[in-house]
C-alpha cells in the first residue's frame, strides 16, 4: 500500500474571492492560483464592461491556449531530440563497424 502525499487545504484569492484549494504542493497550488488571478485581472482590465463569467471563460481559453502551445512545443522538442539521438546512434554504429574486432 502506497502512502499518498498529504493534500493540505490552503486558501487563495482569485479575482477578489477566496477559494479553499487542495494540492500536493502548497507553493505550486499558490503559483497556479496566482496565474489564474493574473489572467482574469488582465482580461478584466482589457474588457471591464464584460460580466465576470465572460472574463472567466476568456481567461480559461487563454490559459488553455498557453498550455496547448507549450505542449506542442514540448512534442516538437522531443521529436528534435529523438532525431538527434538517431543520428548519434547511427554515427556510433558506423564507427563501431569500422573498428576491427579482435
Amino acid at each position: 500500500m502506497t502512502n499518498a502525499p498529504e493534500r493540505k487545504s490552503i486558501k487563495v484569492k482569485i479575482f477578489g474571492s477566496e477559494y479553499p484549494l487542495r494540492g500536493e504542493s502548497e507553493e505550486f497550488t499558490r503559483k497556479v492560483a496566482q496565474h489564474v488571478d493574473d489572467m482574469i485581472n488582465t482580461i478584466h482590465k482589457k474588457l471591464p464592461e464584460q460580466p465576470t463569467l465572460t472574463v472567466a471563460v476568456l481567461s480559461a481559453l487563454n490559459i488553455t491556449e498557453e498550455y496547448l502551445k507549450e505542449q506542442e512545443g514540448a512534442k516538437s522538442h522531443a521529436s528534435q531530440v529523438e532525431a538527434e539521438l538517431a543520428k548519434i546512434t547511427g554515427f556510433l554504429d558506423d564507427c563501431s563497424e569500422e573498428i576491427p574486432q579482435s
